[in-house]
């Protein structure tokens, strides 16, 4: 299993200290998600202060985005980088698309298996000079002149992971991508019961097992060493389990373990901007399901124990910053090593 360190806010200024110390610690990876930046050019200067760490989006918005857009930021990072990049999109939800991006909402599911097959239609185009020729329902490419044409790089078999909750994204998944990044907001038993079969029904398809495919996701921890510090720990989890569990987008979570009547009052409090007092619905059973508590040093055993073979990779949702808590990230990462 391996360990990687996920920003989900960063400043574009911070990125090469960031990635510098995360490589120094020995993080195996170093993820960007698309919240108040643009990780695609955090990425590019990690690539530009790393030598060893894979580097990841996770994720970025794919709709707003054409598929040569995004084929070409991708090209380019995994061409800085020496082939270390993976690239995560993302659909995101129908009012983020209409309203903060001004892209139509269409057929996610299938724009987003659209997607995917373009990005790798341009990507074929460029290391192999043979013409583009991409028509789906919403994309059509068919046109790349040699002024436009980047040429092979050394490593073009960029692995493609998508973000999915739900049955048909997961499923689109295994049919397509190299790998899920599946929700901080997730149980056992959601992975085991749910994620993982319609996954591996994707994969049947085109004749592969699960051992051929990577489950990455951020687990919620708790590091007990410093009794302030797990206290914050402790209430930044619940804060945030509260808030998705309050989202219908991720109500199949709350439907295996048990939790409408709770999902539901959410809900509730959160249209009604109760989001102060949506933290103390999340019972000590309900956090002891989804997050994980131990010593920085005990944590990599406990999600061994947790999680099994289930994950390839994790993270901690939780904010890495250099020199804050660093005896205990090491700890950790020497824990997964």
């Amino acid at each position: 299993m391996k360990f990687d360190a996920t920003l989900l806010f960063f400043d574009l200024a911070d990125i090469p200290t960031y990635a510098q110390a995360a490589e120094a610690l020995g993080f195996d990876g170093f993820w960007l998600a698309e919240t108040q930046a643009d990780p695609f050019l955090g990425l590019t200067l990690a690539a530009e202060h790393s030598q060893k760490m894979d580097l990841g989006s996770g994720i970025a918005v794919a709709f707003p985005r054409s598929p040569t857009v995004t084929a070409m930021m991708a090209w380019n990072i995994a061409k800085m980088s020496n082939g270390r990049f993976h690239l995560g999109l993302g659909s995101q939800v129908k009012a983020h698309n209409v309203l903060r991006y001004g892209v139509q909402w269409e057929k996610p599911i299938k724009k987003m298996r659209e997607t995917i097959q373009a990005i790798r239609a341009v990507w074929y185009c460029w290391q192999t000079g043979e013409p583009l020729d991409y028509v789906g329902e919403f994309f059509k490419l068919q046109l790349m002149t040699p002024f436009f044409n980047p040429g092979p790089i050394a490593h073009p078999d960029i692995p493609i992971y998508i973000s999915a909750v739900n049955e048909q994204m997961l499923r689109l998944a295994g049919e397509e991508c190299d790998g899920v990044l599946l929700h901080a907001l997730h149980t056992v038993p959601y992975i085991t019961e749910y994620a993982l079969p319609h996954i591996e029904t994707g994969l049947a398809k085109r004749g592969l097992k699960r051992a051929d495919f990577g489950v990455t996701t951020a687990v919620f921890a708790i590091p007990t060493d410093d009794p302030t510090y797990a206290a914050w720990a402790k209430a930044h989890a619940q804060q945030q389990i509260s808030f998705y569990l309050s989202t219908p987008a991720y109500r199949i979570v709350a439907e295996i373990q048990g939790w409408q009547a709770t999902a539901r009052e959410l809900s509730q409090m959160a249209r009604n901007n109760q989001w102060a007092d949506m933290p103390a619905l999340i019972t000590d059973d309900m956090l002891d399901t989804i997050a994980v508590t131990g010593t920085w040093a005990e944590l990599p055993a406990l999600i061994h124990q947790k999680y099994g073979s289930l994950l390839d990779r994790v993270s901690y949702y939780l904010p890495f910053i250099p020199n804050e808590n660093e005896a205990g990230w090491q700890a950790t990462i020497n824990g997964f090593k």
